[in-house]
């Protein structure tokens, strides 16, 4: 089969690797469509280390090839997706309800950081019966991709916010984890979502998606104009969605006493601390919480998402802005570390 893989620091190409097998409860999935990453992008910059010849991706749907001799769930010819994390859903972590965390630390994060990714004509998935969930047929390729790993991780972050109906939210960056959280606050009935993005053409579909008003951080002290907006007091909750340092610290700055700091950024290259402005933070006394979340997965979580976008509640296509077939992956895979052409997401099928 053809793969796109690690090549080495900076370096990705195509290759030839063996179709996998799967284990007993495993699946292996024929690919019929991907999303490409900036995860992606920061892992073939060195965040992560992974042998050469690993491949990228998580972001995949696809049709059931193989499964393992205990999988009940599925069967050969299903048309599923799978979210980017896949925990086992038997160890503590799982059973606590943390299964992004499965067996510790990012541990449900096994596409590329452990073993093969799936921006690759098959790719296996473990512990199949937990993780992979029926596409409706209503549904098309496009639009379940995006429950793998931008809507859920979006929506986490708006989860973890805890937004009262009609409160405040500010979202830093409107990537497509930023703008799908900014899709989610609207959803949970926030009365005033403010998005924080720079670059115009995001920030009109940041409007499309529910924000009530654009703070465009290169007009001004973003702070200062969020602040204004709220009277001076700050929002209810703030989400980073992009992983800086600087957004980090003006997510606490403009989060009112006992409101909540949503974090879904990967700071992967903030080096190796976060800063906390104290005088913001009520010297540790202000009643801010700060919340993190790792692209939460599971059948039953997906299995919802898949209902939201089936129901018309949220409409995520709109973020796709390039379409490749898998010949040019390695020319979609560029796109994406330049932000050509004001890339978002590039579809790639197969």
């Amino acid at each position: 089969m053809k793969a796109l893989a690690f090549l080495g620091i900076g370096k990705v190409g195509v290759i030839d690797k063996p179709v996998p097998e799967p284990g007993p409860n495993d699946a292996v999935i024929k690919t019929t469509a991907s999303l490409i990453c900036t995860s992606d992008v920061h892992t073939v910059r060195g965040v992560i280390s992974i042998p050469e010849g690993r491949v990228l991706g998580h972001e995949s749907v696809g049709v059931v090839y193989k499964v393992g001799a205990n999988v009940t769930r599925c069967k050969a010819g299903d048309r599923v997706a799978v979210c980017a994390i896949t925990p086992c859903g038997r160890c503590d972590y799982c059973q606590r309800g943390y299964s992004s965390q499965c067996g510790g630390m990012l541990g449900g994060y096994r596409f590329t950081a452990q073993r093969d990714g799936n921006l690759a004509e098959y790719f296996l998935v473990n512990d199949a019966d937990y993780n992979l969930v029926s596409i409706p047929t209503t549904l098309s390729d496009e639009q379940a991709l995006y429950t793998t790993d931008m809507l859920t991780t979006g929506l986490a972050g708006v989860e973890n916010a805890e937004i009262a109906v009609g409160g405040t939210v500010a979202i830093f960056a409107q990537g497509p984890v930023g703008l799908c959280a900014t899709m989610g606050a609207r959803l949970v009935g926030a009365g005033l979502v403010i998005a924080v993005e720079s670059k115009p053409d995001r920030q009109k579909l940041a409007r499309r998606c529910g924000a009530d008003m654009v703070v465009d951080p290169t007009q001004g002290d973003p702070v200062e104009q969020i602040m204004q907006a709220t009277g001076g007091v700050g929002v209810d909750a703030a989400i980073e969605a992009l992983g800086l340092p600087v957004t980090f610290e003006n997510c606490i700055k403009v989060t009112k006493p006992g409101g909540v700091i949503s974090n879904v950024g990967y700071h992967g290259e903030a080096g190796s601390s976060l800063q906390i402005p104290l005088s913001a933070f009520g010297l540790g006394m202000g009643d801010k919480k700060i919340r993190t979340a790792l692209c939460p997965g599971g059948r039953e979580r997906m299995t919802r998402l898949l209902r939201l976008i089936e129901n018309g509640r949220v409409d995520p296509t709109p973020l796709t802005t390039h379409r490749f077939p898998f010949a040019q992956v390695e020319r979609a895979f560029h796109m994406m570390e330049t932000k050509e052409d004001n890339v978002i997401k590039p579809l790639i099928t197969y």
